[in-house]
Parts: structure tokens; sequence; C-alpha cells
């Protein structure tokens, strides 16, 4: 890395590649579990997302902001739970146009037989980390997040590409 940055400080570009390694090796564990019961990580948080909602459901643009992917990949993720009959579609009582999304018993009862292993495998992971680390390191990457969403700001603002 000090070759890329022409000798200069390279801790921060040390600190980038390890929250990435460390991405990564969540999602690997996290893609594991819920992959070997047939759902993908994107597929799980919007179920995660429906079942927080409750009755009210979500629209498929919904879904995609709070999740922070394209409508088009939520609609994608809704299908795919409807046809597994985790998810049922019902008109939009507010919009005739759209449809809102709500979580089945089913998918309620998938949640709850995959709540235990996540929860195994997350506490697997973190072995060795004190309560005050775990604080420490959500309070980190949130701290990531929102510079992220401000620099998105700034950048969409300007008349640029929203970076990835």
């Amino acid at each position: 890395m000090a070759e890329f940055t022409a000798g200069d400080d390279t801790l921060r570009l040390e600190a980038a590649a390890a929250a990435r390694a460390a991405h990564r090796s969540v999602e690997r564990l996290r893609a594991h579990g819920s992959e070997g019961r047939g759902l993908s990580a994107g597929a799980v948080d919007v179920l995660i997302r429906l079942r927080a909602l409750g009755a009210a459901g979500a629209r498929p643009g919904d879904l995609a902001r709070s999740g922070g992917m394209t409508a088009r990949n939520a609609t994608g993720l809704v299908d795919t739970l409807e046809c597994q009959g985790l998810v049922r579609r019902a008109p939009d009582p507010e919009d005739r146009r759209s449809v809102v999304a709500r979580i089945t018993p089913a998918g309620l009862a998938w949640l709850n037989d995959f709540r235990t292993p996540t929860q195994k495998a997350m506490a697997a992971l973190f072995d060795g980390f004190t309560d005050t680390e775990l604080h420490q390191l959500r309070h980190l990457c949130l701290r990531l997040v929102q510079n992220q969403q401000r620099i998105t700001t700034h950048l969409t603002a300007d008349g640029e590409t929203t970076p990835a």
C-alpha cells in the first residue's frame, strides 16, 4: 500500500481494507446460513423488514429505499419470497396502481427457524469481543455509513454519478 500512496500515510487505506475484509467475512457466514435455507441475504433482509412492519407491509419501492437497493432488486426479492409462500402481495389501499408486500405465517415461521442458528453463528464470529468493543464497532461502522451517505449527497448534488 505504501507504493500505491507514494509513501504517504496508509492508515486510512488499511482501515478501509480491513472494513471490506470484515464485511466479506460477516456476509460469507450470513450467506452460508441463509442460502442453505434457500434464500439470499437480500431476501432475508426483506423478510426481516416486513416482519418489523407487521400487517401494514410495504411497497417494494419503500423496501428498496429502506434497504439501500434498487426498486428492481426489491421487486425481484419480493417475487422470490412470494413464490416460496413467505410473502404475499395485496393491492395498496392508498394507491391502486401499487401493491403492498406482507409477510405470511410461513415467512414468520421461516424467520423463527433461522433465528437460533444465526444467533449462534454471530456469537461464534464475535467470540472474544467484549460488549464495549461490540458497541464501539457498531458505532464506528455506523459512522462510516453516515460519512458515505453525506459524500453521496454531496456528489449527487454536484451532478456526479452515485458512488457504488
